[in-house]
């Protein structure tokens, strides 16, 4: 507890308390400026997403299978 408060008067001294809460409010007044997604659009690029993960999924297989067919018949 008392280092807690050493770090927080030495915080409070060097004016980082100020920087930090200034740096929350440019933060808010940025993320306010930001366009969301609706739900509807978070869903269908949520299935995107998955669609392309099984895709390279599936040909990271594909390719470890022949690499490995090839190196048995080679060696």
């Amino acid at each position: 507890m008392v280092l807690f408060a050493l770090v927080f008067g030495y915080m409070w001294y060097a004016g980082q308390l100020v920087r930090i809460k200034n740096y929350w409010d440019e933060m808010m007044v940025e993320m306010k400026k930001c366009t969301w997604p609706t739900w509807n659009e978070l869903k269908a690029s949520t299935v995107v997403i998955f669609i392309s993960i099984v895709i390279l999924g599936g040909f990271t297989v594909l390719m470890d299978a022949i690499m490995v067919w090839c190196v048995r018949h080679l060696t």
